[in-house]
């Protein structure tokens, strides 16, 4: 199945000061996150963000500040579907499709995607997007979640499935970011 801009919200699992440091590639997965969220603005995905525990692991990483219309929730569940305000949040978006991208991959990232396929959703886990603090765990992470029906994607797939089709405006302003 593919990806549809219509279909899917983008969820970013705390990417927070203190956890950011600690994670394999951490570079790349918030590159590749900057990337996610510039396109989902140019085309019109919406996003939600979380934040575990902010008290204790600090805010989201100030390259990641969102824009406007991005919600930002605090949660204290691993997944982000047992917290009350995120599933409703969510489920408000009347979306079938979820993009995940996050950390801890093998914590709160597989588990926010399993109970989202419990629930029906169609999900999506960016794996060059996604981190732990061990290549082993983020290893685990995909396998686990691809053994489950996730989809496990890049960067560059989701956007050029959002997009569908090149020579659009949304592609012309994209182009640079995915070259």
């Amino acid at each position: 199945m593919l990806i549809r801009a219509k279909d899917s919200a983008l969820v970013i699992i705390d990417m927070q000061e203190r956890l950011v440091p600690a994670m394999q590639a951490p570079a790349r997965t918030i590159r590749n996150t900057k990337t996610l969220l510039a396109s989902a603005e140019a085309i019109g995905v919406p996003v939600v963000m979380t934040e575990q525990y902010p008290a204790g692991l600090g805010r989201t990483v100030p390259e990641l500040i969102p824009g406007n219309g991005t919600a930002v929730l605090s949660k204290m569940h691993f997944s982000c579907m047992e917290d009350t305000n995120f599933a409703e949040h969510f489920c408000s978006l009347n979306r079938k499709q979820a993009i995940l991208a996050g950390m801890e991959a093998h914590i709160c990232v597989v588990q926010t995607a399993a109970s989202l396929i419990e629930e029906g959703f169609e999900v999506f886990v960016v794996s060059d997007a996604t981190a732990s603090r061990t290549l082993e765990s983020e290893q685990a992470c995909i396998a686990r979640l691809n053994a489950c029906g996730a989809g496990i994607v890049t960067t560059e797939m989701v956007v050029f499935e959002w997009l569908g089709m090149a020579g659009t405006p949304e592609f012309k302003k994209l182009l640079p970011l995915i070259k």
